[in-house]
């Protein structure tokens, strides 16, 4: 069997080192496409392990709200300062933006009303309450002098009785010698008779001692008709002082119901004459504490306002602030006094995570100070929140009005819990027990 030689082609040994290429190329794409699945696989299983590690990180629970800033004390907070009278604006003395002291005087109200028109009135009054005064002090006066009259006349009263009540005395003792000696008179006639019976005694004598009889017995008739005298004129003397007493008491008393009715009369005009100077006095509108002129109710001169009316807004100068945050109703029972709050206020750029509260931006610590116990109209719930003493300080630049923006701290979890809570749509948890710090107090 005879062999024959082979001859190769032109054109295949042209091809040749292409199909080698294509071989070479076939073979770094599966190297290629099993390279780039392997490195889907690390991608997969590194995103998967970033996942899970992620998931166990710690996460803040919070109750967020939104608010304006005010003051914690009613006093620190704007206030209207209204017109106490009726009337009209004379003149303004503070512009808007001017820092005011207490009791600066920031506009004058001129009169209305035409019982009070006259400028004198006050004048007038015044004069009527001096006058009444003096009458009244004159009236005293009187009745001091009718009082030592009174004692005056008591005195001379106890004389005059005392002078009668002599005279009874010596009309006594007179009578007690005529009725003695109309005794012994009477004896001796008695005596006489006996002895002119017996024949003893002559006619001349017995009749002389008669006549003796007879004269003692007028005497002491006498001496008893005057001590009856004596003892009327006694009593006359008594009747006449305490009819004069009584007159004299009787005018005490009309001039002390004179005092009274003086004193009446005074008491309404003082009454007057303070409601006109006091009236005077609130026809100056002064600022009620130390602050500011921030907003004038009433504009322009000779404008008329009302009794109560507000004329300006004061807001005072060095307020405590605080946050007013409305949250939620069903947020309200995780909030208790002293729990920690981070503050966005508007106009300061912050950045907050609000789960990690640790590398917030911008923002600015504060305590829950007080929980309303009844809600808004709208359902939610005002928390006030003062500045956190350990935090960095609230700026000075604020203004009450601003609007702010909150997160109250709750409890830390993790955040594959957080976000299985979310979407289960369970609420927040509260495990810690309360902040025991203080909050500020109101006053």
């Amino acid at each position: 069997m005879s062999t024959q030689p082979s001859h190769s082609d032109p054109a295949d040994a042209r091809h040749a080192p292409d199909v080698l290429e294509d071989a070479r190329w076939s073979s770094s794409r599966r190297l290629t496409r099993n390279k780039g699945r392997s490195y889907k696989r690390y991608w997969l299983l590194g995103s998967l392990i970033v996942l899970i590690g992620v998931m166990f990180l710690p996460w803040q629970q919070n109750v967020q709200g939104r608010g304006e800033l005010t003051a914690l004390s009613p006093a620190d907070r704007a206030q209207d300062v209204p017109s106490v009278v009726g009337g009209t604006i004379t003149e303004w003395l503070a512009g808007e933006g001017d820092r005011v002291t207490r009791g600066q005087l920031l506009a004058r109200i001129g009169e209305v009303k035409d019982e009070y028109l006259d400028p004198n009135t006050s004048t007038r009054y015044r004069e009527q309450l001096d006058a009444k005064r003096s009458a009244i002090d004159a009236k005293r006066a009187k009745v001091a002098a009718l009082r030592d009259q009174l004692e005056a006349m008591q005195r001379q009263r106890e004389f005059s009785v005392a002078q009668a009540d002599n005279v009874v005395t010596q009309y006594q003792a007179a009578l007690a010698a005529a009725v003695a000696d109309s005794a012994v008179a009477v004896d001796q006639l008695q005596r006489r008779e006996r002895l002119a019976a017996d024949g003893l005694s002559s006619t001349n004598d017995l009749q002389s001692s008669r006549l003796r009889a007879q004269q003692a017995i007028a005497k002491a008739i006498e001496k008893k008709n005057d001590l009856e005298n004596a003892a009327i004129k006694s009593r006359a003397v008594i009747s006449e002082y305490a009819e004069k007493q009584a007159k004299v008491r009787s005018d005490i008393e009309g001039t002390l119901a004179e005092v009274s009715e003086g004193t009446v009369d005074a008491s309404k005009l003082q009454n007057t004459v303070s409601n006109l100077t006091e009236r005077s006095a609130r026809f100056e509108i002064r600022a009620p504490q130390d602050g500011f002129v921030v907003k004038a109710l009433r504009a322009g001169i000779g404008e008329q306002v009302k009794a109560g009316e507000a004329v300006v807004t004061i807001q005072p100068a060095s307020p405590r602030m605080a946050a007013a945050v409305y949250v939620k109703a069903v947020d309200v029972p995780l909030l208790t006094v002293g729990r920690r709050v981070r503050l966005q206020f508007d106009g300061w750029p912050a950045l907050q995570f609000s789960g990690w509260p640790r590398v917030a931006v911008g923002t600015f610590g504060g305590l829950v100070a007080v929980i309303d116990r009844v809600s808004a109209p709208d359902g939610t719930f005002r928390v006030l929140v003062t500045p956190d003493t350990t935090d960095t300080p609230w700026p000075a630049e604020l203004r009450q009005g601003s609007g702010v923006f909150a997160w109250a701290m709750l409890d830390e979890v993790r955040l594959g819990y957080e976000l299985w809570r979310r979407v289960n749509g369970f609420p927040q948890s509260l495990k810690t027990a309360p902040s025991s710090e203080p909050a500020a107090s109101t006053k």
